[in-house]
């Protein structure tokens, strides 16, 4: 729905570029008349980089994303990282959403000032602040108590008093205060839940990450005469709600015999482009024809060091049960600038984590920094014995030039 067609890219190229220098003066010239926002520079090269740059042209939304200091709503630690496209940790085992996927989330509901938004799921109140820039009142709840008051209180002194915040379960919804215009879900359920589609106006939308628990979705909902119309979108990785929501799912991950989904990339079901089951995809491209297996491989390019060009997929994985994986794919490279940074080349990299979601370190095959042919490799890595979930990433990492890779395959050795 929100991939540009070929002949929007030359717009969004120029909208790129527009919105970068014009967000850069603005943030000089707010500089020398003592603005003491130093992130803005930083914001600004955010959302025209990887907001606008990936495909969202909704303006309001843009404003927005340039407008909300996302800094605010992360721990004092991660300031540094508070502008650059990915999840970070907020505590209680839950992150903030990416920018781009807070971006893609609300031009998906077409929000409207006059709406009324129920949003499940406040976490850090980043996404809340988001549409309160926008739409008349931002109703949020949050099944973590502790979450929900840092982020009341977060938001009330940001001066978002549009915002309205209360601690309990988001499936049962917020009826005192429904229909709602809009319905945002940031966690993820197996299914839509009941008092949800109930609480949302004939003719609303909502928003909402379905599946299994390292296999999501977005869907796009439209209620039409009392019933939920559906439009499929891309993958995503979502916390599910804890406790009781999550334990009652029908279909639970296996950390004694993990997978990986779609590695030989030949699976679009929707038709956009993109693969299913990987998600938080940039600049990466299904191509068909010459893939060293199946019909289709993909290929990231990148002409800037320093951005993202990449996919993640998340697995369950028992380090009690689990001793190594044996991680391998087929390789072609072409014109590989590494990156400033140390890590900012070509690999694929697994990022293991324990029961509650602290890292215990990564692990990667590669990295690659010539030109080759398509070509197999692979490497045994050891699983912590404290790993509970990963996060598998392949792409250029930051890096320039082009990477296509196929055949992606995952296989382990018991402990």
């Amino acid at each position: 729905m929100l991939k540009p067609s070929s002949n929007q890219r030359n717009g969004l190229i120029l909208l790129k570029l527009i919105l970068l220098s014009t967000f850069v003066v603005a943030a000089t010239l707010n500089s020398a008349n003592g603005d003491d926002d130093k992130y803005r520079e930083a914001r600004a090269k955010m959302v025209a980089q990887d907001i606008a740059g990936e495909g969202i042209t909704n303006r309001l939304v843009l404003q927005s994303l340039n407008t909300v200091e996302r800094h605010e709503f992360v721990p004092s630690k991660l300031f540094r990282e508070a502008y650059i496209d990915k999840a970070l940790p907020i505590g209680y085992q839950q992150t903030i959403s990416p920018p781009f996927v807070v971006a893609y989330m609300t031009q998906a509901l077409d929000p409207r000032p006059t709406d009324k938004v129920l949003e499940i799921g406040t976490g850090s109140g980043y996404q809340a602040a988001v549409l309160a820039e926008i739409v008349k009142e931002v109703y949020s709840i949050e099944i973590v108590p502790q979450l929900s008051r840092e982020a009341s209180r977060r938001l009330s002194k940001l001066g978002y008093d549009n915002v309205h915040t209360l601690a309990g379960d988001g499936y049962k919804g917020w009826p005192e205060h429904a229909p709602y215009d809009r319905i945002i879900v940031t966690c993820s359920p197996e299914s839509v839940p009941q008092p949800l589609i109930d609480q949302l106006r004939e003719g609303g939308r909502m928003i909402v990450p379905l599946g299994q628990r390292y296999q999501q979705v977005f869907y796009l909902f439209e209620k039409q005469d009392g019933k939920l119309v559906q439009e499929k979108l891309i993958p995503t990785l979502f916390v599910p709600m804890t406790g009781q929501s999550e334990e009652g799912r029908r279909v639970l991950p296996d950390p004694a015999n993990p997978q990986l989904v779609n590695g030989g990339l030949e699976v679009d079901e929707n038709n956009d482009g993109k693969v299913d089951s990987w998600y938080y995809q940039r600049q990466a491209e299904r191509v068909k024809g010459d893939a060293p297996e199946g019909d289709y491989y993909v290929t990231f390019k990148n002409d800037e060091t320093g951005r993202p060009a990449r996919m993640l997929q998340g697995i369950a994985i028992d380090g009690r049960k689990i001793a190594f994986v044996n991680l391998s794919l087929d390789l072609k490279l072409d014109n590989i600038r590494a990156g400033d940074e140390e890590w900012e080349k070509p690999a694929f990299y697994i990022h293991f984590y324990d029961h509650i979601r602290r890292s215990l370190g990564d692990f990667q095959v590669g990295p690659w920094l010539r030109s080759q042919d398509w070509e197999r490799t692979g490497r045994r890595i050891p699983v912590p014995v404290g790993a509970r979930e990963a996060i598998l990433r392949i792409g250029l990492n930051g890096a320039a030039g082009t990477m296509s890779v196929d055949d992606l395959r995952l296989s382990f050795i018991p402990r």
